[in-house]
């Protein structure tokens, strides 16, 4: 048990400090594929019950999915710059473009973990046989006992029938495993074939230059890598200033001493400058220099959201 916690912190670590888009959907597909084993070989066991066994099939494979998929929405960055963004401007400065790319984006990173657990329920095929079972029409299979019903069609997925229905279930089970696999792998197949024009109509759209969005990528990780740093070392400082205020001395070990030396800090920033900070950003340029985010622009002095007669903006979300 505590080397599967380790590994899940461990997991969680990488997930958190990943940068490149493919690395962190990877890394959110291997822990759903990890999840999903193990919730089949710890929590899965089908009631083998007729009414009971549909409703417990999909609510293993949809409610997970649907868990996942809002986990996912929280720990997007863009939904809380979302929530701020109407919060604090409304959504007035949104073109139906900019809005259709920032729910997208939203979406489709939400997704990745709920369509790998499904895809990976689907190809094992268990909670799709334990659903389906009982709906098989015995008139389909050769010689099936007439006085056997749903009940016992029910009772295939825990292998509980009496002998001579033996190969009955052997064949039940195959032929909606068979299913199962056939609509895991076209979901594969579809969400690839989006993956694909998606990235074409990204790249057929985008404004910037390949290299040029490159370093904007770049820009954004390093920029958002500084500025977490630089603030957990400022309220580290502001704290330690207001503690000594309050006892008359703080305790403070050496790194901690060496920091308030080297970095005084007078105060903290007014709230109308965190606010011009946060929300959500789209690429834009002023006076032909490009604008890679909303730090950048408060630091150049370029007031407003909107396009100006000195501005342009281009509709292109940060990924």
């Amino acid at each position: 048990m505590a080397a599967l916690i380790a590994e899940n912190f461990r997991f969680l670590s990488l997930f958190f400090k990943s940068k490149d888009v493919m690395i962190f959907n990877g890394l959110v597909a291997l822990g759903t594929v990890g999840s999903e084993e193990l919730f089949s070989v710890v929590a899965f066991n089908c009631p083998c019950s007729p009414a009971r066994n549909y409703i417990y099939g999909l609510a293993a494979i949809g409610v997970p999915a649907l868990a996942l998929f809002l986990i996912g929405v929280i720990w997007n960055n863009h939904t809380w710059n979302l929530v701020a963004e109407c919060h604090k401007r409304g959504t007035k400065n949104f073109s139906a473009a900019a809005t259709f790319l920032l729910f997208g984006s939203i979406m489709g990173r939400a997704s990745v973990a709920p369509i790998t657990w499904s895809v990976i329920s689907l190809l094992r095929g268990e909670a799709y046989i334990c659903a389906l079972s009982e709906f098989v029409k015995p008139s389909s299979l050769d010689k099936f006992p007439a006085e056997y019903g749903a009940e016992v069609l029910a009772k295939f997925p825990c292998r509980d029938v009496p002998a001579n229905l033996t190969k009955f279930r052997d064949e039940v089970t195959r032929r909606l495993r068979y299913e199962s696999q056939l609509f895991g792998w076209l979901l594969i197949g579809i969400v690839a074939v989006l993956i694909f024009l998606t990235k074409c109509l990204k790249h057929c759209c985008s404004p910037l230059s390949y290299r040029q969005e490159a370093y904007w990528a770049q820009y954004r990780s390093n920029e958002d890598k500084l500025f977490r740093r630089t603030a957990e070392v400022h309220s580290r400082i502001l704290a330690a200033k207001n503690v000594k205020q309050f006892f008359g001395f703080v305790a403070l070990d050496k790194e901690e001493k060496e920091l308030v030396q080297e970095f005084p800090v007078e105060g903290v920033q007014p709230s109308p400058q965190w606010n011009a900070i946060t929300g959500v950003y789209i690429y834009r340029e002023n006076k032909g220099f490009p604008l890679y985010s909303r730090l950048h622009k408060w630091a150049k002095g370029v007031e407003g959201n909107g396009p100006t007669p000195e501005g342009h903006e281009l509709l292109f979300l940060a990924s």
